[in-house]
Order: C-alpha cells, then sequence, then structure tokens
C-alpha cells in the first residue's frame, strides 16, 4: 500500500469516527462509542478528564439529562500520521444544545458552541482506527432563541 492510500484510509477512518461520535452524543447510543475511542480513551472537555470506556459511555446520557436536544455538526478536518498505527488530527464542530424557555413567554434556545477537537489515533490490531485521546477546545458560544417543534 502506498503512503498516500495508507493517508487517505486514514482520513476516511477519522471522518467516519466523528460522524459516529456525533451520532452517539445526539441519539443517546453509547454502544457506538465503543467504535469510536478506544477502551482506555480519554476524553479531555475543558478540563474535565473523562477516563476510560464506561465513563465515555456515560455522555451521551449525560447530555440527555442537561438537554433537550444536542446536533453535533461535523465540519472540516486534518490528520497527520506519526505512524503506521498512530495519527493526530483535528476536527471542527458546532455543537447546539437546545434548552428550555427561562421562563414565561421566552423562547427555546440553542446554546452553540463552535468546537475544534485535537484527537490523538490509534490503529488496533483489529486494523482499525479509534481514538485514543479527545481535547475539547471551545473557541466561542452563541446563545440564540429558536423555534422549538420538538424531537422528532
Amino acid at each position: 500500500m502506498t503512503a498516500s492510500a495508507t493517508q487517505e484510509e486514514a482520513e476516511r477512518a477519522y471522518h467516519r469516527l466523528a460522524c459516529l461520535y456525533a451520532r452517539a452524543m445526539d441519539a443517546n447510543e453509547p454502544d457506538l462509542l465503543d467504535r469510536v475511542m478506544t477502551a482506555e480513551g480519554v476524553i479531555d472537555s475543558l478540563g474535565h478528564l473523562i477516563e476510560g470506556r464506561e465513563a465515555v459511555r456515560a455522555c451521551p446520557a449525560m447530555l440527555r439529562d442537561m438537554y433537550l436536544m444536542t446536533q453535533h455538526q461535523v465540519h472540516n478536518q486534518t490528520l497527520a500520521l506519526t505512524s503506521d498505527n498512530e495519527a493526530e488530527g483535528e476536527t471542527y464542530c458546532t455543537a447546539s444544545h437546545i434548552q428550555p424557555p427561562a421562563g414565561e413567554g421566552h423562547s427555546h434556545t440553542a446554546y452553540v458552541w463552535a468546537i475544534r477537537y485535537q484527537d490523538s489515533l490509534r490503529r488496533g490490531e483489529d486494523g482499525q482506527w479509534r481514538i485514543a485521546r479527545r481535547k475539547l477546545l471551545l473557541d466561542w458560544t452563541e446563545t440564540r432563541p429558536i423555534g422549538w417543534r420538538g424531537r422528532r
């Protein structure tokens, strides 16, 4: 396999991991995270460390408890192979967190995060790429009123 084919394969795998992570968080599907993160995976969420498979699998339910709905939109990505089985990547993401009205006569709101995930990836013995460490960087936030029709 050529170096460019390896790079392209890793980039496709990384994009798939980002999309599966977003779906797991938004649809409260923790089983998907087993395909995304290594067993000893770590998420550094603004200095709060979430370590190991069970702690990572608890994240979707935590988001569901905190918000009416979330929607993570994956944007551009870069990836650099550091060896045959390791890589460093960055994913831009917009994460919208839907909140109930603050009171009578108020709208639902979207608390929007502009995120960059900085990831360390590892290819396992099964040949599959997974995220070993994910660091969430928050570039800015925005809160805006929305027309909420409920979860469909």
